[in-house]
This record gives C-alpha cells, sequence and structure tokens, in this order.
C-alpha cells in the first residue's frame, strides 16, 4: 500500500466524524471559539491545541476525529485566529499569552481537569499550558511538538529545500527567511503554504493536503517574534507534572533528537516513534498514531 492508500482505507474504516457544536466562551477578557464533540461520561475531555501559529483549529479537525469515539473532543481557535477575538495591542502578543489561555478556558468551562494534546507549536503551547496549570492537566500528549530551544528553527528553511523539488522548491526558494522576522500576516500567511509540502515523509501526501492560506496579524506577531527574540522552555518543561507522551514522526523536519531532549526533560514522559511518517503522522501512519494516543490515554 501506498501511503495515500493506507491513509484512505483508514478513513473508510474509521467511524462517521461526530459534530462539532460551537460555543463562545469568554476568558481573560477575549470571546473564544470553541468547538468540541458529544461528552462522554466518566472520562475527561481531550483538549486539542492546533500547530501553524497563524491557523485556526480546522487543522486538527476531522484529521483527529478517531479519538472522539471514546472521549470529548474540544477544539478551539487560539486568540486572533479562526473566529477568536484578536487582543488588543496585536504586535505584543506572544506565545506566553496564549499558553495562560489554556487555564483560562478549562476554567471557563467549569472543567476540573482534562487531558491535553498539542502538535507542533500547539505543543508548546500545551507544553507551557501545562506547567501553569499542573492541577488541572492529567495527561498530555505532544505530536511532533517543536523543540525546546530554536537550533531546529533556524535550519528549517534549508532542510525544507533539501526535500523539495521542482516548482515547490522554487516557491519556497522565492522567500527570504530573514524577512520572517517581520510580522506581517501575508508574508507569514505565503511562506507557511510554500513550507507545508517539505513537512511529509511521502511526497504524494503533501500533494494530497494544502491548507489554506491563514492571515493572522496576532499568529504573525507571535512567530515572528519567536523567530527573532527566540526561546528557551527547558524550564518551563521540567515543572511539567502530567504524564506525558511525545508522538514523534521519524521522518519530521524537527529532528528525532530534539524529540529525545523534550522527553527527558519532562519527568516520567515517554518518547513514541512513527517510522514512515513525517509532522503528520495522524495522516501518513493513521493506525500507528491512533493506537499510540488512545494506548497511552487509555
Amino acid at each position: 500500500m501506498t501511503a495515500r492508500q493506507r491513509f484512505l482505507a483508514f478513513r473508510r474504516a474509521a467511524p462517521r466524524a461526530p459534530h462539532l457544536e460551537h460555543a463562545t466562551v469568554r476568558a481573560r477578557g477575549l470571546d473564544f471559539a470553541v468547538f468540541s464533540t458529544p461528552p462522554v461520561p466518566g472520562v475527561p475531555p481531550l483538549l486539542c491545541i492546533n500547530g501553524g501559529m497563524v491557523y485556526s483549529h480546522i487543522l486538527l479537525w476531522p484529521a483527529l476525529s478517531p479519538l472522539a469515539v471514546r472521549r470529548q473532543l474540544i477544539l478551539y481557535d487560539l486568540r486572533g485566529r479562526g473566529r477568536s477575538q484578536a487582543p488588543p495591542g496585536t504586535r505584543a502578543a506572544r506565545i506566553e499569552h496564549d499558553a495562560l489561555d489554556v487555564r483560562a478556558l478549562r476554567e471557563a468551562l467549569g472543567i476540573p481537569q482534562w487531558d491535553v494534546l498539542g502538535h507542533s507549536w500547539g505543543g508548546a503551547i500545551a507544553m507551557l499550558g501545562a506547567a501553569e496549570d499542573p492541577e488541572g492537566v492529567r495527561n498530555l500528549v505532544l505530536v511532533d511538538a517543536v523543540g525546546l530551544t530554536p537550533e531546529w528553527l533556524d535550519a528549517l528553511h534549508g532542510v525544507a529545500l533539501s526535500r523539495l523539488t521542482g516548482e515547490a522548491r522554487a516557491q519556497l526558494a522565492a522567500f527570504d527567511p530573514a524577512l520572517l522576522h517581520d510580522p506581517e500576516p501575508g508574508r507569514q500567511a505565503e511562506y507557511n503554504r510554500a513550507l507545508y509540502p517539505a513537512w511529509f515523509h511521502d511526497g504524494e501526501m503533501g500533494a494530497l493536503f494544502a491548507p489554506p492560506l491563514a492571515r493572522s496579524e496576532t499568529g504573525a506577531a507571535v512567530v515572528a517574534r519567536l523567530r527573532r527574540e527566540g526561546f528557551d522552555w527547558r524550564g518551563a518543561a521540567a515543572r511539567i507534572r502530567a504524564r506525558t507522551l511525545l508522538v514523534h514522526g521519524t521522518s519530521d523536519m524537527i529532528p528525532v533528537a530534539q524529540a529525545e531532549r523534550t522527553t527527558a526533560t519532562i519527568s516520567g514522559a515517554q518518547l513514541h516513534l512513527i517510522p514512515g511518517a513525517g509532522h503528520m503522522p495522524f495522516w501518513e501512519q493513521s493506525t500507528l498514531f491512533f493506537a499510540a494516543v488512545e494506548e497511552f490515554l487509555a
């Protein structure tokens, strides 16, 4: 089976994705768009935080819908992304503001404790959020999460160019990574889209999926600041007390060594590597990915 055939077979066999209920939730002075599947009695809900920094929750829905069979999934649009309200002073936005929203949303929803899953940059938000809410986060799942320090980010453009060919490579090569220090939303959106095919292990899968051209002043300001100023989340990761699983594709552009370091930094964390997968193991190796996450959460 090709990766595409394997993905299509998995989705055909999977239960139909449940309907998402939409609600507007007020937290930390902003209105957040929150989306949830039906509750499952006796099981804490699973909050899912998408990556991409400028995108809405649609990056993880319906991609993660198979997890809704056994638990309620809660997704939301980060502040200033999708249908959530933008904060005042958008250019001052920081990832730490996103992280503090995690606890605030839990409390606004009246949930005493939940599990949290974060993908890519959403993994950083999940880590930082769990560090600030030790009583509220029971289990933490980090899916191809970004590294704790920025050396992987500094190398990302060159690694992506080495993976692409033809028109896809030409589109990415037209960007100067130094210009990404500027939080101009259009440039950040176009770069994300040009970079996207390189995240996949299988080129056919990379061609199958294309994200929307999402513009967010808030998200662009956050990621530009991270590129410009750097970051060091080792201290925050060391404070995490939730049971933690890192799931990482062996062909991700974020090196496995970054996941190994995060695993070593979070007390008691486990690392599960997914062969034949890049940054999107829920698409490229669906069976292996969902089995690993389900086993951990159970």
